[in-house]
């Protein structure tokens, strides 16, 4: 059950479901197309918005809350159960299982709507604790991962979402052709999150040592040596288990909100979108830079940062539809911060797009928003050549390093850009091959065939760069930005 199920008790009867759906709502004359009318929006009293936040947290499901109590007894005994060797995690656990049974009977007896994301907190330190106290068996790890991620299922994404403000509008953002909250539009995006979090578990658990070899089937040393290096050590935790934690929890926030979410809760997408995007081409730089500073590539490393890549692409639409509504719904005069914590609707919803995707349950749906032009791939496929030219053509020193970041830059860049709301990140391409072009006279460790190569490939990323591809979506007001 989803954030967006555990709401439908609230719904109205069917006679009043116009009232609720914004796509496919008849808008009556003088309505705009969400079906709320700015005289509506005007008259509309704090306490009927603050009723309609609260009809969830008054609805919310006992046999969750009841679900985390018994979550919570379950910690509180683990560590005399599975023997955890540690006592700081021992504490850590019975004092979080006391806090979520706590929080859970407040849920249920005072209905308290801030209960249930202070033990969405706990249920995320839960996630952190095993890293931080690096947990001595695996029992331990496993126990609270497991636990952390039930915490947050049984008092976010079962029973739905509290203090939603559930006002009537569009479903789609206003002149789009799709609605980029759509639950067949972050299906690959969860799945994605759960790839490359299997990906870190099992690095983490090499990392921690759980287990005494890691999965490598293409380098040598691999991600052995990765994993080993002077760069991981330097992290106060485990690097693998933090990639872990943070592709857990992205995979989580996938499931929460309903499919109105870009505009009924717009901190929670921005939230979403600086774990996917900002954060996931951090720690992509960061595996770009293995070659360089453990001089090796891994492959559960780059396939989770394919993994990541993939979801940035798939994401930047709905962070762009927030962060349009909010500019909207601020120049229509409503509070930003205000909008921005609670969510809200428009007044006005401006024209709709020319051909409307129908919602629906199909693989198509879920890859709307992202094309696949031949010059882009042709740019991910130069990418890939740069990468490996090292290996190729026999370069070493500052002109491998060169080939290694660059190349794998151009890939990021040009993956980025496979969404049409940021197409225009292709230009950033122009400046990697300006570079390739120039790098064999002003670095050192080239062959005679790497500079040829730097120059044709360059030159051919310049020129695969200036088209912009087809676009066969809408998007409102930022189709201007489309270029």
């Amino acid at each position: 059950m989803t954030g967006e199920t555990g709401m439908k008790m609230d719904e109205p009867a069917k006679g009043e479901a116009g009232e609720h759906s914004g796509h496919g709502a008849k808008a009556g004359p003088g309505m705009p197309a969400g079906g709320t009318t700015p005289d509506a929006m005007a008259g509309m009293s704090s306490g009927d918005e603050s009723g309609a936040a609260m009809a969830h947290g008054q609805a919310t499901p006992w046999a969750h809350a009841v679900a985390a109590i018994i979550l919570g007894a379950w910690l509180i005994t683990s560590p005399f159960a599975l023997d955890y060797r540690s006592t700081p995690l021992a504490w850590s656990d019975v004092i979080s299982g006391a806090a979520i049974i706590v929080l859970a009977t407040l849920t249920i007896v005072r209905r308290s709507m801030w209960a249930p994301w202070a033990n969405s907190l706990v249920g995320v330190w839960l996630l952190f604790a095993p890293l931080v106290f690096r947990a001595p068996t695996a029992a331990a790890f496993v126990n609270d991962t497991l636990a952390g991620a039930l915490v947050i299922a049984f008092v976010l994404l079962m029973p739905g979402m509290p203090g939603m403000r559930m006002l009537p509008g569009p479903d789609r953002p206003p002149g789009w052709s799709y609605n980029p909250s759509s639950w067949p539009q972050r299906a690959p995006v969860i799945a994605l999150a759960f790839v490359a979090f299997f990906l870190s578990r099992q690095m983490a658990a090499y990392q921690l040592g759980y287990t005494t070899t890691v999965w490598e089937p293409f380098f040598t040393p691999g991600t052995a040596a990765i994993l080993t290096s002077d760069v991981s050590k330097a992290f106060p935790i485990s690097d693998a288990g933090l990639g872990a934690v943070a592709y857990l929890i992205e995979g989580l926030m996938g499931f929460m909100g309903d499919k109105q979410r870009w505009r009924t809760m717009p901190w929670m997408v921005m939230f979403f979108g600086i774990l996917v995007v900002p954060l996931g081409l951090v720690s992509i730089i960061l595996i770009i830079l293995q070659p360089v500073a453990v001089g090796t590539w891994g492959t559960p490393p780059l396939l989770a940062a394919l993994a990541m890549l993939t979801m940035i692409a798939l994401t930047l639409d709905e962070v762009v539809a927030m962060v349009v509504f909010l500019v909207h719904a601020r120049r229509e005069g409503q509070p930003l911060w205000r909008t921005f914590w609670l969510g809200g609707t428009l007044a006005e919803a401006g024209p709709d797009a020319a051909s409307v995707r129908p919602d629906g349950v199909t693989v198509k749906a879920m890859v709307w928003g992202v094309a696949l032009p031949w010059n882009l791939l042709a740019s991910i496929a130069l990418g890939l050549w740069v990468m490996a030219s090292p290996a190729i053509f026999g370069t070493a020193g500052n002109a491998a390093h060169s080939d290694h970041i660059v190349g794998a830059l151009v890939v990021t860049v040009t993956m980025v850009a496979l969404a049409d709301v940021g197409r225009i990140a292709r230009f950033v391409n122009v400046l990697f091959g300006a570079w390739l072009i120039a790098a064999p006279w002003l670095v050192g460790g080239g062959t005679t065939a790497s500079t040829l190569s730097g120059v044709v490939v360059g030159a051919l990323l310049i020129a695969l760069s200036l088209p912009r591809g087809p676009v066969r979506e809408s998007y409102g007001s930022w189709n201007r930005y489309v270029r």
